[in-house]
């Protein structure tokens, strides 16, 4: 009775930690787009200057080559791949490291 108790116990305390750290990611990727500049022309869930990032990681999930490719489009910026806006050069404005992070965080929002 003990040992299925502290194992359920367990098993909850991983998954309430689990669901946390969820809304952590969201409110630091959150962050680090607005402190890198990407809000000026992205939001999650609407188009605006540039695709919705909701838009991004559906379109993208399931591409193995998908963080790579987003990874260079933000480093070099460019036109035509969404048919709106110019995207900038991010680099070497925004670190290697939290492009990263940001196009980690943008193709975590496939549903």
């Amino acid at each position: 009775m003990k040992k299925s108790w502290l194992i359920g116990s367990a098993a909850a305390t991983l998954l309430l930690a689990g669901q946390a750290n969820a809304a952590l990611d969201m409110e630091a990727g959150k962050a680090l787009a607005k402190e890198s500049g990407c809000l000026a022309c992205h939001s999650i869930e609407q188009k605006r200057v540039g695709p919705a990032w909701n838009d991004v990681s559906a379109k993208y999930k399931g591409d193995a080559a998908a963080k790579a490719n987003l990874v260079a489009w933000v480093h070099k910026g460019g036109t035509g791949r969404w048919k709106m806006g110019v995207m900038p050069a991010y680099s070497p404005r925004v670190a290697d490291e939290n492009i990263d992070k940001l196009v980690d965080f943008i193709l975590s929002l496939a549903k």
